[in-house]
């Protein structure tokens, strides 16, 4: 796995899912610690999880309901649960995310 995280990081579980990342396993969430290299797209979706993100470096391009917003370094974005979403990477970037599951 590329990305610039620690060691100790680097050491949790790979995510098993359409990019990679390390996952810490917590109750009632995942808090995933990805990588995407430049050029990667993820496609239109939905998943049952509420989902919050924030940037550490590089830039998310993500398409929700009807817009597009980029997110750089530092910033944060949430896609709810159930909302049809893509997401490009045109540098590589790396991110932090929790993914909420619904009760």
């Amino acid at each position: 796995m590329a990305g610039k995280y620690p060691d100790r990081i680097k050491a949790l579980p790979e995510f098993d899912g359409r990019f990679d990342a390390h996952k810490l396993k917590a109750e009632d969430a995942d808090v995933l610690f990805a990588s995407y290299p430049a050029g990667t797209e993820i496609p239109c979706h939905i998943h049952d999880t509420d989902n919050y993100g924030v940037i550490t470096r590089g830039e998310l391009i993500l398409h929700m309901g009807g817009r597009i917003t980029r997110y750089t370094p530092g910033d944060w974005y949430h896609v709810p649960a159930g909302e049809e979403h893509s997401a490009r990477f045109e540098m590589e970037t790396d991110e932090i995310e929790f993914w909420f599951h619904q009760k």
